[in-house]
C-alpha cells in the first residue's frame, strides 16, 4: 500500500490523524521509534491504528507547549505508516513509524481530543544536471569522515549509505542522523529541491567536522597532559630514589624552590624557618595529588600569608588623637584621658609592646567604636573579633593539622587579614565566653593577653611561636565579674559610665540625627528635630545607659518622615514637634518625672546595677498570719543566693529591733518578699536596705516614701556597707524623676563621678546605720 501511495497521483483532499512530536523531525524513507505520552498523541495514534494505520507526523514549534493548537504545529510533515505499537506500564506507548511521503496539511481539524489534517502529498523536484552525483558522493564521504571522528551513526546505516541510489532518499537518511536540533532539520524536510537539500547537508556536515576535529584535539591534549603528569610522577619518584641512594636531599622541584625563596624572605626566626623547611622537604617526598601533600601546601600557604616581620608605622600625635576622639565621641572625658595617657607613653617610649585594655560598661556607650578611633589615631589596622558565645578553645588557638578542615585560631586569622604584626585587636564581648567539654577559651586567652608571654604565642595549627607583643589588645565587657580573675588580672580596666540626659541630648544632636537623616535618604533641610522633641524621646521612649534604643527611635522618626515626603509632593520639610511624637512613635513607654504611685505600706524603691546599666526596682513586702507555729519567709522574683541572704539578714535585724520598731505588736507572722519582673534574674547585696525598708514598713504600718530611692548592703548589726555601681544607679533614679537618694556613707567619694548638672539636682543623704535609713525612708505615722 505504501509503494502505491508514493507512485500514485497526489490526493487533494485526503485526511489522517496528526501526531505532534517535540525535539525531533521524521523524514520519509526512515524507520524511527518514538515515545508517545500525551493524551492528544495517544488518541491520534489509536485512531490511525483503527483505520489504515497511517498518521501524519508533524513537528511542534515550541517543545514546552503541552497542549498545542494548530498555530503551534508546522504545516509540512511526514505521512507515516505505524509498524508497531507497544503500551508501557506508565501509560505511554512506544511506536515504530516508517516515513512514506512529505505532505502539506492544508486544514487542521480538532475533534475527539486530537487533530486530523486534510493533506496533499508533496513530490520532490527532480535533480537537474551532473551536479547531483557529485553532491551525493560528497555527502557520503563527509558522513564517513564524521563516523571515523566519532559521529554516532548505527553500523547498518553506515553500510547502506553508499548503496542508496535515490538522491532524495539519501538526503533524508543523512538528515535524520545529523546531530542538529529539530529547528535546523525542519527546513531540510520542507525543501523539495533535492539539489538544495544536498547542498545544505554538505554545509552542515562541514561544520560538524570542524567541531569534531576541535573535540578530538581537546581530547588529545587532555590525554597528553594526563600522560605528562604520570610521566613526571614516575620521573620524580626515580629522582627521589637516586637521591636516597646518593644520600643527598638538597635537590628541590620548581615548586619547592619557589616556596623556599618565599620562606627565606619572610623574616622568620631561625627555629621557625627550620621547621618550615622541614615541612617543605616532606612536601617534596609526598605525591603531588596525595591528601598529605594538600595539607602541607595549605600549611605553607598560611606561613607565607602571615606578617612575620611586617609592621605598620605608628603615627602617634597626642593632639591629633585627642581631636579624633572628640570628633567621634561626646563625653567620656575620663575614658579619653586614660587613653591619651597610654598614647603619650607610647609616643615617648617608642616601645613595641602593646597595652592590653579592657573597656567595661553597659551596652551602647561606645566601647567598640572607641576602639576604632584608637586604631585611626595610631594609624594602625583595626580588626574586631566577636567572642560572644565562643566555647571552643580551638577558636582561639586553632585546630591541630591532623583534623580534616583544620585552620588557625581567630588571632592568627586576624593577623593574616590585617597584613601587619601590630594591629589593634578588639576582643568584643569577652565576658560572654563559656566553656564546655571542648575546652575553656578564656584560659586559651591567658597566653595571648599576658605581656610577658605573648611574644611566643603558639597556635595549634601553625605550631611555631608568633610574636603578638606588638598587637594592641582592647577587650570589651558588660560585667567585669563574669571575667575569670586570672584573665582580668592581665588587663588594664577602663570603666565606661552611663550617659546622662544632657550627654544623650548632645550625642543625638551632633551624631545620631545627622547619621539617620543621611541613612534614610533625606536632606538636612527636610527634617528638623528640636531640643524639646529630643528630650521627650529620651525621657519617655527610652530608658537605657547607652544610646542604641535612642538611635532606633530616631530611625523610626526618619522613616515616617521619608514616607510623608514620598506620599505627599506638597510636603518639602517636616519639623518634629513634641506633640507629634505620639503619632510617629506611639504612646510613651515610660513616665518621666513621676514615680507612678504614692507612698505605700510595704513597698520601697531600690537602685540596682546590671550589665545593661543602672535601674530602679520596687521591692514589695506583705505580712500574713502564720500557717504554723514557726513563722516562715517566702522570697520570690528570681532572686539569687546573695539577694536571698540579704533578705534573711534584714529579717533577723528586724526581729532584734522588734521592741523598738513596734513594741505593741507581737512578731509572729509569715513574710512574703517579692521583687517584680520575676522572669529577670536578680542578685547582689545592694538591695539590702531596700528590703529592710519594705519589711519594716509592712511590720510597722508606716508607708515608705515613694520619692526616695536607696541602695546599700545591710548587716546583722544594722550597719550599712558600701556597694558598687553608684554612678549608674543614681543616674537611673535621676532618669526616673527621683531626686532624694540614700547612700552608704563610704560611697561619698563616688559622687565625684556624677556630672555637675545631675549632682546639683539631687538631695543625697549618706547613712551608716539602718536606723537612719528607716527614719528617712518611712513616714512618721502609720497609714490609716
Amino acid at each position: 500500500m505504501a509503494e502505491t501511495r508514493l507512485d500514485s497521483t497526489p490526493k487533494l483532499d485526503a485526511k489522517a490523524p496528526l501526531l505532534p512530536v517535540r525535539d525531533t523531525v521524521h523524514f520519509p524513507g526512515v524507520i524511527q521509534t518514538l515515545l508517545v505520552g500525551r493524551d492528544m498523541s495517544i488518541s491520534a495514534l489509536q485512531d490511525g491504528m483503527q483505520s489504515d494505520r497511517e498518521v501524519i507526523v508533524v513537528g511542534q514549534r515550541d517543545p514546552l507547549v503541552e497542549e498545542p493548537t494548530k498555530d503551534d504545529l508546522y504545516a509540512i510533515g511526514t505521512l507515516s505508516e505505524v509498524l508497531h505499537v507497544l503500551p508501557l506500564p506508565d501509560g505511554t506507548m512506544r511506536v515504530v513509524l516508517r516515513g512514506m511521503a512529505r505532505v502539506q496539511v492544508a486544514k487542521f481539524q480538532f475533534k475527539d481530543g486530537f487533530f486530523r489534517g486534510h493533506y496533499r502529498i508533496l513530490e520532490d523536484i527532480d535533480p537537474v544536471g551532473d551536479e547531483i552525483d557529485a553532491l551525493k558522493r560528497e555527502c557520503v564521504t563527509r558522513m564517513q569522515e564524521g563516523v571515523q571522528m566519532g559521529l554516532q551513526v548505527p553500523p547498518e546505516v553506515q553500510d547502506t549509505l553508499s548503496g542508496i541510489q535515490a538522491a532524495g532518499h539519501l538526503a533524508d537518511m543523512i538528515a535524520h542522523h545529523l546531530p542538529i536540533s529539530a529547528d535546523q532539520k525542519q527546513p531540510l524536510l520542507e525543501d523539495l529541491d533535492i539539489n538544495n537539500r544536498l547542498r545544505s547537508i554538505v554545509v552542515i556536515l562541514a561544520k560538524e567536522l570542524q567541531v569534531l576535529e576541535l573535540q578530538q584535539s581537546l581530547r588529545s591534549q587532555v590525554e597528553r597532559e594526563l600522560g605528562q603528569t604520570q610521566r613526571e610522577y614516575y620521573l620524580r619518584e626515580q629522582m627521589r630514589a637516586i637521591q636516597n641512594e646518593l644520600g643527598g636531599d638538597d635537590v628541590l622541584s620548581d615548586e619547592g624552590e619557589e616556596y623556599k625563596s618565599k620562606l627565606m624572605a619572610l623574616g622568620m626566626s631561625e627555629a621557625n624557618l627550620e621547621k618550615a623547611l622541614q615541612e617543605l622537604k616532606r612536601l617534596e617526598r609526598s605525591p603531588s595529588s596525595s591528601p598529605e601533600g594538600m595539607v602541607i601546601r595549605n600549611y605553607l600557604d598560611w606561613l607565607l600569608a602571615l606578617p612575620w616581620s611586617t609592621l605598620s608605622e605608628d603615627q602617634i600625635d597626642v593632639h591629633e588623637a585627642a581631636k579624633i576622639l572628640n570628633r567621634d565621641h561626646y563625653g567620656l572625658e575620663k575614658v579619653k584621658d586614660r587613653i591619651l595617657d597610654f598614647l603619650a607613653v607610647r609616643q615617648l617610649s617608642n616601645s613595641l609592646r602593646g597595652p592590653i585594655l579592657c573597656f567595661v560598661g553597659p551596652p551602647g556607650v561606645g566601647k567598640t567604636s572607641l576602639g576604632r578611633s584608637i586604631a585611626e589615631s595610631l594609624g594602625r589596622k583595626f580588626h574586631r573579633i566577636s567572642l560572644g558565645g565562643v566555647r571552643d578553645e580551638a577558636e582561639i588557638r586553632g585546630h591541630r593539622r591532623t583534623y580534616i578542615g583544620s585552620m588557625p585560631g581567630r588571632l592568627i586569622q586576624g593577623l593574616k587579614q590585617c597584613g601587619t604584626r601590630n594591629p589593634v585587636f578588639m576582643l568584643d564581648e569577652i565576658d560572654k565566653m563559656t566553656s564546655d567539654l571542648r575546652g575553656d577559651p578564656t584560659s586559651a586567652l591567658l597566653e595571648a593577653l599576658d605581656p610577658e608571654q605573648n611574644d611566643q604565642f603558639s597556635d595549634h595549627y601553625i605550631e611555631a611561636p608568633f610574636d603578638l607583643s606588638g598587637v594592641m589588645f582592647i577587650a570589651t565587657a558588660n560585667l567585669l565579674e563574669n571575667i575569670p580573675p586570672a584573665l582580668r588580672d592581665r588587663m588594664e580596666v577602663i570603666r565606661f559610665p552611663s550617659y546622662t540626659e544632657q550627654e544623650k541630648l548632645q550625642i543625638a544632636t551632633r551624631y545620631l540625627v545627622p547619621k539617620q537623616i543621611e541613612a534614610h535618604g533625606l536632606k538636612k533641610k527636610q527634617l528638623s528635630v528640636g531640643k524639646k522633641s529630643l528630650e521627650v524621646i529620651i525621657r519617655e521612649y527610652t530608658r537605657e545607659a547607652g544610646v542604641r534604643n535612642l538611635e532606633r527611635e530616631l530611625a523610626t522618626v526618619c522613616r515616617k518622615t521619608a514616607r510623608k515626603i514620598a506620599e505627599d509632593p506638597n510636603v518639602d520639610a517636616v519639623k518634629v514637634e513634641p506633640d507629634a511624637l505620639t503619632e510617629l512613635l506611639g504612646r510613651p513607654r515610660f513616665r518621666y518625672g513621676s514615680r507612678g504611685r504614692t507612698s505605700e505600706v510595704g513597698m520601697a524603691t531600690g537602685m540596682v546595677y546590671s550589665e545593661y546599666g543602672g535601674d530602679i526596682i520596687s521591692i514589695e513586702a506583705s505580712l500574713s498570719e502564720p500557717y504554723s507555729d514557726t513563722p516562715t519567709v517566702r522570697l520570690t522574683g528570681s532572686l539569687g543566693d546573695v539577694m536571698k541572704e540579704s533578705a534573711l539578714t534584714a529579717m533577723t535585724y528586724i526581729r532584734s529591733q522588734q521592741k523598738k520598731l513596734a513594741p505593741e505588736r507581737e512578731y509572729k507572722f509569715d513574710v512574703h518578699l517579692h521583687v517584680p519582673e520575676g522572669a529577670v534574674p536578680k542578685d547582689g547585696p545592694s538591695a539590702g536596705v531596700s528590703m529592710l525598708t519594705a519589711i519594716t514598713s509592712a511590720y510597722t504600718g508606716r508607708p515608705a516614701r515613694a520619692d526616695i530611692a536607696m541602695t546599700g548592703e545591710i548587716t546583722l548589726r544594722g550597719k550599712v556597707l558600701p556597694v558598687g555601681g553608684i554612678r549608674e544607679k543614681v543616674l537611673a533614679a535621676h532618669r526616673a524623676g527621683i531626686r532624694k537618694i540614700i547612700l552608704p556613707a563610704d560611697n561619698l567619694r563616688d559622687l565625684d563621678d556624677l556630672p555637675d548638672n545631675v549632682r546639683k539636682q539631687l538631695d543625697v543623704t549618706f547613712v551608716k546605720e539602718a536606723d537612719e535609713v528607716l527614719n528617712l525612708a518611712l513616714e512618721k505615722q502609720p497609714k490609716g
